[in-house]
């Protein structure tokens, strides 16, 4: 196999969340939580993922797992925050699978904006800190307007980190 077809996103597969994927997709989450994005955090303070399929798979939620062969390479979540509205949580994706050669992060989205869509989701609603500068290019390419908090719905999570916050509109 040449070096372009070992990085490409060809090999890469999203499909829902099965307690299978529990470990491997909750270490990823914390260990860039914690060792890249340097949060005081561990899986006993994020209730959301002690019961993945409780929290986020349910209503118009869900919650996905990139995988390159077994291995779970990123996440991704939607939170049914009702009327017709979902928060994107849990975006994460393995640092050596970042960027456009494997196309990670864009298929999650992707495939999270297409379930929306289907579940006939009106608005998706993300917040992130205002450091990930990476991360508010990404979601502005992908249609995402930056929004006042303010302006966000009753049942969205807060989390104490976030400072800057986004919709997308699929009407």
């Amino acid at each position: 196999m040449s070096a372009d077809a070992a990085c490409s996103g060809a090999s890469i597969q999203v499909v829902s969340y099965e307690p299978e994927h529990f470990s491997a997709a909750t270490t990823l989450i914390v260990s860039i939580q914690r060792d890249e994005f340097g949060f005081d955090i561990d899986l006993a303070r994020q209730p959301d993922l002690s019961d993945i399929p409780v929290f986020y798979q349910t209503g118009t939620g869900n919650f996905w797992v990139a995988l390159n062969g077994d291995t779970v390479v990123g996440t991704i979540a939607l939170k049914d925050i009702g009327e017709g509205l979902v928060a994107l949580r849990k975006m994460f994706v393995a640092p050596n699978y970042r960027g456009t050669a494997w196309g990670v992060a864009a298929k999650l989205l992707h495939t999270a904006i297409d379930w929306a869509r289907q579940q006939e989701v009106r608005s998706i609603f993300l917040g992130t800190t205002e450091k990930f500068r990476a991360a508010h290019r990404f979601y502005e390419k992908h249609g995402f307007e930056l929004i006042e908090k303010a302006l966000l719905p009753t049942g969205f999570l807060f989390m104490p980190v976030d400072t800057r916050f986004y919709r997308l509109d699929l009407e």
